[in-house]
């Protein structure tokens, strides 16, 4: 759907360096988003006080409608032209980023920021899909390539300018990043990029199918993340996860008898597309649940500022774009199977790195070697998993398999940071009470770090306590948080194990070498 379906015929040559800048740029507004505004957390946590709740429900807002909603926004494009929907997730997503600078609370900017994922949502498939529709077969691989390079480069640089903002202004202009890129896109799209739209989409849109995800991944994902401020008893709690499990359920019987169906179940007869997006979901997993608390730890616990925070995962992101080719080339030697055992198992590596740094020691010692291996491990694994993905179904359904991929990341992450969310703050609760028994605190200070604890390593005593209360306050909450922060780190590393002994067990040994088709499965559709 991303992909998938006949085009217009392709622009003149003269149109692709505009076609190509309209879809960089849009694109990087949604990356640019995704990247910064984990650097900017901590600071509009401080701003606006709010607890690790709302804040992980910042970044949820957007990745629930964005997951949910992203194959039908595909498929919006081929029914009723590509650059007319493309500019409106364009303007959608400027309009939201507006609001999320502006918003005076937590409540209006998690409202802000679910607006942002519906129109990503329309916005990142469309970006994609306008190169395959104005590129011919000739100059579309290179045309790709140089949209995922830039793709790259705008991952690196966006925390490293957000950091910067944050530091020398306001967390609040990291979304203002989005309006200039937003009015850039639009004027080059409006007078360079032809519409073009898929003639054979016919029939009705699966919006049952996309109210149904989306209520399912709402409901888990809320039970999940609330549960840590109603508590498990609570029926709010405990229901969200039960009607968002039989709302996924739904979504499986409705895609199996859907004529035109947003996710065909039939391509997961094929146990290698089955396995390489149960690969994904658990290293994804991995991926999204400690990347989200680690600007916490550099920042509130590390004393790093938002700059260093966003500079600080820039080896990772160097190392995967160098080595892209390099990947690439180790499927074609000895097939997708080896590098997706042996690269989730060195990401697991470096997960574990991350838990055993403590306070105190310097980037290099700390953080910089779990980092290199992270992003080793990282390199090893994608492109032999967008081989996989791509070459376990027929080519007419590549376009749908790369969504479907695309979504299974996008809900991985989602999940993700609401468990992972909830295993820190148990962590977290139980090791402050074991420091803090210790302490001869005052009945008053106790009772406002209790309340408190959903704040998590920005907890802190009372103002008008001693100063040598709130150092040793201070220490206990950064020790707690590092426990928390530790027990995160290995369950993101065993989630890693987990996506390696997928592709030991479902990835079968017989498969052709690089995998490039698989046209001889026989559960293919």
């Amino acid at each position: 759907m991303v992909l998938a379906g006949k085009t217009a015929a392709p622009c003149g040559r003269s149109a692709e360096p505009w076609i190509l800048a309209a879809t960089i740029l849009g694109s990087s507004m949604a990356f640019i988003d995704g990247t910064a505004v984990n650097v900017a957390l901590p600071a509009l946590q401080a701003s606006l006080g709010a607890t690790v709740t709302q804040v992980q429900w910042v970044v949820e807002a957007y990745a629930l409608f964005l997951s949910a909603l992203l194959l039908v926004g595909g498929s919006l494009g081929d029914h009723f032209g590509r650059r007319r929907v493309f500019l409106l997730g364009v303007a959608g997503f400027a309009l939201a980023s507006a609001w999320c600078g502006l918003a005076p609370d937590t409540a209006q900017l998690i409202g802000a920021r679910a607006v942002q994922g519906i129109a990503a949502a329309l916005l990142v498939p469309g970006s994609l899909a306008l190169l395959s529709a104005s590129f011919d077969e000739t100059r579309r691989g290179r045309a790709i390539g140089t949209w995922s390079g830039f793709g790259s480069i705008t991952a690196a640089v966006g925390p490293l300018v957000g950091g910067w903002l944050i530091d020398h202004t306001s967390w609040r202009w990291v979304f203002a990043l989005n309006l200039p890129l937003a009015l850039a896109v639009t004027v080059i799209a409006l007078r360079y990029v032809p519409e073009s739209r898929d003639p054979e989409a016919s029939g009705r849109l699966d919006w049952p199918g996309a109210l149904l995800a989306t209520a399912g991944l709402g409901g888990v994902t809320y039970g999940f993340i609330e549960s840590s401020r109603l508590g498990w008893g609570n029926p709010q709690a405990w229901g969200a996860i039960v009607i968002g499990a039989a709302s996924l359920a739904a979504f499986l019987a409705v895609e199996a008898r859907s004529p035109q169906p947003m996710m065909p179940l039939s391509l997961f007869r094929s146990r290698i597309f089955a396995g390489a997006n149960l690969l994904t979901l658990w290293l994804y997993a991995a991926m999204a649940g400690a990347l989200f608390f680690l600007p916490f730890n550099l920042i509130q616990v590390q004393g790093y500022s938002a700059t260093a925070a966003g500079a600080a995962l820039l080896p990772f992101v160097v190392l995967m774009f160098s080595l892209s080719r390099w990947s690439g080339g180790l499927v074609d030697r000895y097939g997708a199977r080896r590098p997706l055992i042996v690269g989730p198992a060195v990401a697991a590596g470096g997960f574990t790195l991350f838990a055993f740094a403590g306070t105190g020691g310097s980037y290099w010692a700390s953080f910089f070697p779990a980092i290199l291996v992270l992003g080793l491990g990282m390199a090893i694994s994608v492109a032999p998993l967008t081989t996989a993905v791509m070459g376990a179904v027929d080519e007419r359904h590549a376009g749908v398999a790369s969504g479907i991929n695309n979504a299974v990341s996008r809900c991985a992450g989602l999940l993700a940071i609401a468990v992972l969310g909830l295993v820190l703050l148990g962590v977290f609760s139980r090791s402050l009470d074991r420091r803090l028994a210790g302490l001869d605190l005052p009945p008053e200070t106790r009772q406002v770090l209790e309340a408190g604890k959903t704040r998590l390593a920005a907890l802190q005593a009372p103002a008008a306590a001693p100063p040598e209360v709130r150092a040793r306050v201070h220490a206990a909450v950064d020790g707690a948080f590092l426990d928390g922060y530790r027990r995160v780190m290995l369950v993101a590393a065993g989630l890693a194990l987990l996506a390696s002994l997928s592709a030991a067990w479902l990835l079968s040994s017989s498969s052709p070498g690089p995998l490039s088709r698989v046209e001889s499965d026989p559960n293919l559709p």
